[in-house]
């Protein structure tokens, strides 16, 4: 398509953006159903509890949270609202901070939590890990790290 290329871009370079792509979003989409059908909690909120637990105090500002698990603020917010409702977070004012509020991860949520984890560590394994060898994971590691804008390890 000569639209695409006279942006520079040559056919290859295309088609890996493609595949990382739709890469991402079927394992994505994969964990999403495995998660709902045996626990009935969606991959955004799995990721929530998840860097809650760990966190020191198991609690992150909301800003912070959101940041973490990618997704807008008043995204989080709904998330925050339903997790809430179902007992698995909790919302506690920042003492340094009368605006400021944190998410606070719950006993329930941390029960919750522990149920899912085997469910979403096999489905990387499946779905990503076991197609690879142990340099594949390497050089994936390193590409990605020259990607990744958040310094994260």
């Amino acid at each position: 398509m000569t639209v695409l290329r006279d942006e520079g871009l040559t056919v290859e370079e295309l088609t890996v953006w493609r595949m990382l792509r739709r890469a991402q979003v079927r394992i994505t989409r994969h964990l999403e159903a495995e998660l709902l059908v045996a626990h009935d909690l969606p991959l955004a909120s799995y990721e929530v509890l998840l860097q809650l637990a760990e966190s020191p105090g198991r609690r992150l500002r909301m800003n912070d949270l959101a940041g973490r698990v990618l997704l807008s603020r008043s995204g989080l917010t709904r998330l925050i609202d339903r997790l809430q409702r179902d007992g698995l977070v909790a919302r506690e004012a920042c003492a340094d901070d009368a605006r400021g509020l944190f998410a606070v991860l719950t006993e329930a949520g941390e029960t919750r939590l522990a149920e899912a984890t085997p469910t979403y560590l096999r489905g990387i394994r499946a779905q990503f890990l076991d197609v690879l060898n142990a340099g594949e994971i390497g050089q994936i590691r390193a590409m990605l790290g020259r990607l990744d804008l958040t310094g994260a390890p």
